[in-house]
């Protein structure tokens, strides 16, 4: 069985596999004023997107505070995936999601990456790379697996 899932270059049983490229960023000792700042937070995403090469689809944005904790989130949907933030400001945190899939992927999430905690004043930061599409490698490899 032959399976393409989202036209991004996953196919079972051929070796042109390409995994997708997911790393998460936390931020900590991020300025309030920085956290609470949807539109810089959503244009720095966008246009490190761009930057990478990636195809940006959607992009959107909400401040919290009304009814809850002061904060924000900003999103990227990509035709190779997505790039999201979240704020936490009163504790000076941010969470980045950096996720791409394609034969690129793994240059284009580093290129995202390297803008994000160049362009973000903070004092620490944990990044987390993910593998992503590991079953469907394994499914890959196995002569006749059809998952």
């Amino acid at each position: 069985m032959k399976t393409h899932v989202g036209g991004h270059g996953i196919r079972s049983g051929r070796s042109s596999y390409s995994a997708g490229s997911h790393v998460l960023l936390d931020f900590s000792g991020v300025p309030r004023e920085i956290c609470e700042d949807d539109a810089f937070l959503l244009d720095l995403i966008r246009k490190a997107s761009i930057e990478s090469g990636s195809t940006v689809i959607n992009s959107c944005r909400y401040r919290f505070g009304h009814n809850s904790p002061s904060g924000c989130t900003a999103f990227v949907m990509l035709d190779e995936s997505h790039v999201s933030i979240h704020t936490y400001a009163e504790r000076g945190l941010v969470a980045a999601d950096v996720f791409t899939c394609g034969p690129t992927s793994e240059q284009k999430t580093d290129l995202i990456v390297a803008r994000v905690k160049s362009a973000l004043p903070h004092k620490e930061v944990r990044d987390v790379r993910l593998p992503r599409f590991a079953a469907a490698e394994e499914t890959a490899s196995v002569p006749g697996g059809d998952g």
